[in-house]
């Protein structure tokens, strides 16, 4: 394969599997759930039993705790809240796999999912072929109405596992990314080439729009309610920063100027010796990058990723400009002035993560899924080369504390001059 997921269109559209005009809806399901299901193994395929168990960092999980985790997750909300019978396939499985569903009971601590050597792999394996025997079978079993009432649930389960595939591929790179001898995920992968560039900044004049998803398809809680905001005047860069721009801040000390930085951002970089993008190493007096398909020279052309947000804040003061806010990159987004919006990196915004106004989470343990993390971070916008496909959407949230910067992140720039 080139890339571990291809690129995203930025659609609202309800995903076809579910919705499709011909077969059962039984059918419908049991074909979105499988093919959601086998991606996950086929990402988790390259990854030998010790790869899948190391944890490289608390915000990092195990490969396999992830399969493991996005197994109980339909055990937990599907057949043991609306399958009559089912028994759990065994009693410790939901204390070590729970995440932060604290409604849903207690849980391993999450630092040292690492330490857990078992259930291994193969028992994984064998656990997630026994829940999905079980999903499938509740499926055909199950009426139409009672199915068709489930529907929002089951979406939130496919793209909950499709968020899941996503930091699979992120956490594994960190792991071998800390390895003396790198090891490659994929030899062949290669990192997507960008779209053809339009240089220069496209306008948004001073107007009232409406952000938000708008209609029923599906999307996070997070999402909604769309609400109307100011947005403009501001120029949003139609591409992304580069290696190449950013080789330029390096070189003109911008780790080492104070005062670039916010003075949290100063102080993780210089506590945590920050003097390059995550995954770059200084080799032979080049720089090299830690890739899916292990070390490769750094693209000059390619847009700049592993980047925190308070690494993108300075680098926006350094060229006197700004980041744009999460209203500002939707709307440019959803009228197709931004080139790779979707499918490489994730835009850092300036944007606190915080509820849109009248925002009022799901009922139940789910609704702990986006609601309790409002608060100390920052919101990205896009989609990243290693997210899903189908499963971008120009509305959709995603956020990370400033510091972090596994992620596949990067930045475009905003500018508010004359």
């Amino acid at each position: 394969m080139t890339n571990p997921a291809s690129a995203a269109a930025a659609t609202d559209a309800p995903n076809p599997s579910l919705f499709s005009d011909s077969g059962t809806l039984a059918g419908h399901l049991t074909e979105a759930f499988l093919a959601v299901r086998n991606e996950t193994e086929r990402r988790a395929g390259p990854l030998s039993p010790e790869d899948q168990l190391v944890q490289s960092m608390p915000d990092a999980s195990p490969a396999k705790w992830h399969r493991a985790h996005t197994t109980w997750f339909w055990e937990q909300f599907l057949l043991g809240e609306h399958s009559p019978g089912y028994a759990p396939y065994h009693p410790d499985y939901a204390y070590l796999f729970n995440s932060y569903y604290v409604s849903a009971g207690p849980r391993h601590a999450r630092a040292q999912r690492g330490h857990l050597t078992r259930p291994g792999a193969d028992e994984v394996t064998a656990y997630r072929r026994h829940v999905d025997a079980a999903v499938v079978k509740f499926f055909n079993d199950a009426d139409d109405k009672t199915l068709a009432g489930l529907v929002p649930l089951i979406e939130v389960g496919l793209n909950h596992e499709q968020q899941h595939q996503e930091l699979m591929l992120t956490d594994i790179l960190h792991a071998f990314g800390q390895n003396p001898i790198p090891p490659a995920y994929d030899p062949s992968w290669t990192f997507p080439a960008p779209e053809p560039n339009d240089a220069g900044w496209i306008t948004l004049n001073e107007g009232i729009h409406t952000i938000g998803h708008q209609g029923d398809s599906f999307h996070f809680d997070n999402e909604k309610p769309a609400h109307r905001a100011l947005v403009g005047p501001v120029k949003l860069a139609r591409n992304l920063v580069t290696n190449a721009e950013w080789l330029a801040f390096m070189g003109d000390g911008g780790y080492r100027t104070a005062t670039l930085w916010l003075m949290d951002g100063f102080a993780a970089a210089s506590n945590e010796q920050w003097d390059a993008p995550g995954h770059w190493r200084k080799i032979d007096g080049g720089w090299q990058i830690m890739t899916l398909a292990g070390l490769q020279p750094v693209d000059l052309n390619a847009p700049v990723c592993h980047i925190s947000y308070y690494e993108a804040d300075a680098f926006a003061r350094w060229s006197g400009k700004h980041l744009p806010t999460e209203m500002e990159w939707e709307v440019a987004a959803r009228a197709g002035h931004l080139n790779n919006a979707f499918g490489i990196v994730w835009q850092w915004t300036r944007s606190s993560y915080s509820p849109y106004p009248g925002y009022a989470a799901i009922e139940g343990a789910l609704g702990e899924y986006n609601g309790k993390f409002m608060v100390n971070q920052l919101v990205l916008r896009g989609s990243s080369l290693a997210t899903p496909e189908a499963h971008s959407r120009v509305t959709y949230r995603n956020f990370f504390y400033p510091h972090h910067r596994w992620q596949f992140t990067g930045l475009r720039l905003a500018d508010y001059g004359a």
